[in-house]
């Protein structure tokens, strides 16, 4: 008698040009440990999956290709697509449905890195660790008077966005001395965020009284170039905005206008409109702003979380039972999906 297994796929871009991980500990040991649970890996990587790399998975870990109806066309087979974070603007979420396919997200497991990675780069802008950093380094000591601080002390925090990362990052403030933080967030109740120590507030009234504008939301049609020229304009000329969200919340055009001619202050940018981008920056250029790749927040301990996160969901998922992080739970309510479940499912 054949033994059931339920095999895990992890895409191309977890490993290097060796075949190895590239990372230390993507939470693997979750699936390993479970009998039945097989663990393989794509060859090629490509930015979107192809329908012919999902002939033998139930599960499948995603790092950053996108997952389209195409890539679903042809898997009678695929249960869950596990996303390796909590970001899914990548992933076509109806096709998943349409497919029976559950869409997990690593909830929670990105809170504290994000937030974190989010507080050190409020210090940085304020405290002019970029330019003091190049004094030195260009022997440029008596320009110090040039770059005077200021402290996170009374100043007001904006958040756009009140889920976990933004809760996160209002703990982790919380012996800064700051004024109580605004929050736009339509989707929170005021109370919610009043029992986190926030002010509900319009996008226009954070904007024009906030020191700080950052942006933790999701990239959808509702908050797609959020952050315009007039949102810019709102601003205060001493303000800096911090995106660790993604870029398309952003328009860069008019943010590179309010940089260069210090509309605002300071700009703190993780992720961008194309990434990567096609050649250098023009926010490059620009002395008041911090850039990443993206990876502001990427630590062996996130990595980790997440993994363990999004490792577990298929876990759950291959032994018949609702995970954590379904983003498409309606998925759940249609017959045929539930007859590939049982089908699937490990005894």
């Amino acid at each position: 008698m054949t033994r059931p297994r339920f095999r895990v796929d992890l895409t191309a871009d977890f490993y290097d040009a060796d075949g190895h991980l590239k990372y230390a500990d993507v939470g693997l040991d979750r699936l390993s440990a479970i009998t039945g649970i097989e663990i393989g890996r794509f060859i090629e990587h490509r930015p979107e999956i192809g329908p012919e790399q999902l002939p033998d998975a139930q599960g499948l870990l995603v790092l950053t290709p996108r997952v389209s109806a195409h890539s679903l066309s042809a898997s009678r087979n695929l249960l869950v697509v596990s996303r390796f974070g909590v970001g899914y603007d990548n992933v076509d979420v109806a096709a998943c449905t349409a497919a029976d396919v559950v869409l997990c997200i690593a909830t929670g497991a990105v809170d504290h890195s994000v937030a974190e990675a989010t507080v050190g780069w409020m210090l940085a802008l304020t405290h002019h660790l970029r330019m003091k950093d190049r004094l030195i380094r260009e022997s440029r000591w008596n320009d110090r008077s040039r770059y005077m601080g200021s402290e996170l002390r009374e100043r007001t925090l904006g958040l756009v966005g009140f889920g976990g990362i933004g809760r996160a990052v209002v703990r982790l403030l919380s012996g800064f001395g700051m004024q109580p933080p605004l929050v736009f967030d339509p989707y929170v109740p005021a109370a919610q965020m009043a029992a986190s120590g926030a002010r509900a507030a319009t996008l226009e009234e954070l904007l024009s009284q906030s020191d700080f504008v950052s942006l933790h939301c999701p990239l959808n049609d509702q908050t797609r170039n959020l952050i315009g020229p007039r949102e810019l304009a709102t601003m205060k000329l001493t303000a800096y905005l911090l995106n660790t969200a993604r870029g398309g919340i952003v328009d860069e055009a008019a943010l590179y206008e309010a940089l260069a001619t210090r509309r605002i202050a300071g700009a703190a940018l993780d992720c961008f409109t194309v990434e990567p981008p096609v050649g250098p920056s023009p926010f490059a250029e620009l002395e008041n702003v911090l850039l990443a790749p993206h990876s502001i927040a990427w630590t062996h301990e996130l990595f980790r979380d997440i993994g363990r996160t999004a490792c577990q969901s298929l876990v759950e998922l291959a032994h018949g039972r609702r995970a954590h992080g379904v983003v498409n739970p309606e998925v759940f309510d249609r017959p045929s999906f539930q007859e590939k479940w049982n089908r699937l499912r490990l005894p």
